[in-house]
């Protein structure tokens, strides 16, 4: 074992002596290579970003590289790779971050990017907000870093993203800080006072890992109070990858799963197996399925679950079941949420998750000739909900975040809201519910139903403007008569329910055209650009006026 080590480390150090010593053609041969391995066996890539933009960016660092530090031309490969905007696609943190890392955790509250945690030589800084990263203030600190980061949606950037903000390599190839240095200066805020602390690099290695939030030790500190009641989500985050407990007072029983790969000491079928049994033998009136913390793992895991949750229906009802996500939500419990989604009748609660609900994953290693840094590059495609419900991300029937202040003190909004929500005559996927009533011929139960849950703050998650005019459209393009006249009934149904909705009459305007009922399509195209005149919907209404009044 001890030899193994030492071959280990001389191979780690010689990996790196080598990595020191790649010129500058040679620099630009790995990224050549990357950009003909991407279009040669990965072209199914471009979805988010075109072939034409992935080359224009690949040139300009090409003729960059010859002016650029080392770092900078990591930093700027990585960018390159995360032009993808999928989380399985990248360059890893670690290969942007070599020279080390601030010695703070970082996380985004709902009310600003506070420090976490920090090692206890800068416990004064612990718990304060972050107002500047140099003289750059946070939130454009923010926006210059996120092009290094693989953001598969917002919520992947507030969950893997604040990383790259504590890699002074990083900070200074973006342009946040102006040179590289071991010490970087933040701006903090912290009860009331605004002052300034300086930060010295550690090894990478020498941050603890849980989840995004900070384990204790004897080394480092986290802001939130370790005195009293730790909240559920993070009991036993530091030995158990899921557990459960029962909150017999209200018969609710709470589970934490915060992985898709099985624990060291129980497989997940092992623990569903004991889960189910105990639900068998309990009464229990509410169950909370808790994945906020859960980043992935091996999707045959989630089945037992599901046929699980299925086969009993006194769990499995509206009001009985609530299924915790959030930012960490990503990979192979993307998947279980999906399926959550599909075929239980959970209340989603929490944040949005980190993934697209369909996505690109199980990435492939390309280490790159030279510099031998490994690329990720994904090669399977996940699509567990239709295409037309692609999105991206899964969001939350009720959304709930957390502030830094509840963090601190132990509280659980997310859990509170689910263990407090009416959910009488709830409806967690309106839609569906609304297409059942259309497609059924329920039309006056649909006209009493719909304008009571656009106004019911319930339903305040669901954007009905948009998902009626998605439906109208569906049917607008499929082409044949009998459908286009059925859109028009949609469109002007959501025309009553939002009259200032400049898309549901340029849309309505598309239906009559196809029609061939032009007059009615100029009247209502002109209605169109009396309400967005300056906005991208009345210019192309304006464009679309223009072709048929000639």
């Amino acid at each position: 074992m001890k030899n193994t080590f030492i071959i280990f480390y001389l191979l780690f150090f010689f990996q790196l002596s080598a990595q020191k010593t790649v010129s500058v053609t040679q620099w630009q041969e790995d990224l050549r290579f990357i950009q003909n391995t991407i279009h040669n066996d990965y072209s199914f890539l471009f979805v988010k970003t075109t072939k034409q933009d992935f080359d224009t960016q690949v040139e300009a660092l090409y003729n960059d590289i010859p002016n650029l530090q080392e770092h900078e031309i990591r930093v700027g490969l990585a960018r390159i790779v995360s032009l993808f905007k999928y989380g399985h696609t990248q360059i890893t943190y670690g290969t942007t971050a070599r020279s080390g890392i601030l010695p703070i955790n970082l996380y985004h509250f709902n009310d600003g990017v506070y420090i976490e945690g920090v090692q206890k030589d800068h416990k004064e800084a612990l718990g304060a907000k972050v107002l500047k990263i140099g003289d750059t203030p946070i939130d454009k600190a923010l926006a210059l870093v996120y092009p290094v980061v693989p953001v598969e949606n917002e919520q992947y950037f507030k969950a893997y993203g604040l990383r790259f903000l504590i890699s002074p390599e990083v900070l200074h190839a973006q342009r946040v800080i102006p040179e590289l240095s071991e010490t970087v200066t933040l701006t903090l805020e912290k009860e009331g006072k605004v002052f300034t602390h300086e930060f010295k690099t550690i090894n990478t290695k020498d941050k603890p890992k849980a989840f995004n939030f900070t384990l204790p030790t004897e080394e480092w500190l986290t802001a939130r109070n370790t005195e009293t009641t730790t909240p559920l989500y993070l009991k036993h985050f530091e030995d158990k990858l899921y557990y459960f407990e029962y909150v017999e007072d209200i018969k609710t029983l709470y589970v934490r799963q915060s992985s898709v790969f099985d624990d060291a000491n129980e497989t997940l079928e092992q623990f569903y197996k004991r889960l189910f049994q105990f639900i068998d033998t309990h009464s229990i009136d509410k169950l909370v399925y808790d994945v906020r913390l859960n980043g992935g793992g091996n999707n045959y895991n989630n089945l037992p679950l599901i046929k699980g949750i299925m086969a009993r229906p006194k769990i499995n009802k509206t009001g009985n079941f609530f299924f915790i996500i959030g930012r960490d939500t990503f990979s192979a419990c993307q998947n279980l949420t999906n399926e959550i989604t599909r075929y239980t009748e959970a209340i989603l609660v929490g944040e949005p998750t980190s993934e697209n609900v369909n996505f690109y994953g199980d990435a492939r290693p390309v280490v790159l000739p030279n510099s031998k840094i490994t690329a990720y590059i994904s090669y399977l495609w996940w699509q567990d909900m239709p295409a037309l419900e692609n999105a991206d991300w899964t969001a939350p029937s009720i959304p709930v975040s957390i502030s830094f202040d509840q963090y601190a003190s132990n509280r659980d909004p997310v859990l509170d809201a689910a263990l407090t929500f009416n959910a009488e005559g709830f409806k967690p996927k309106p839609m569906e519910y609304i297409t059942e009533l259309y497609v059924s011929g329920q039309a006056q139960k649909l006209a009493e139903e719909l304008p009571k849950m656009i106004q019911d703050p319930r339903y305040a998650f669901c954007d009905f403007e948009t998902e009626l005019n998605k439906k109208g459209n569906l049917l607008l393009q499929s082409g044949r008569v009998p459908e286009i006249q059925a859109s028009i009934q949609v469109f002007s149904m959501i025309s009553q329910l939002f009259p200032n909705s400049a898309k549901t009459y340029k849309n309505l305007s598309q239906a009559y055209l196809k029609l061939g009922d032009t007059q009615k399509a100029i009247a209502i195209l002109k209605k169109t650009i009396s309400l967005d005149a300056d906005g991208d919907i009345g210019k192309a209404a304006k464009e679309i006026l223009s072709q048929i009044t000639k």
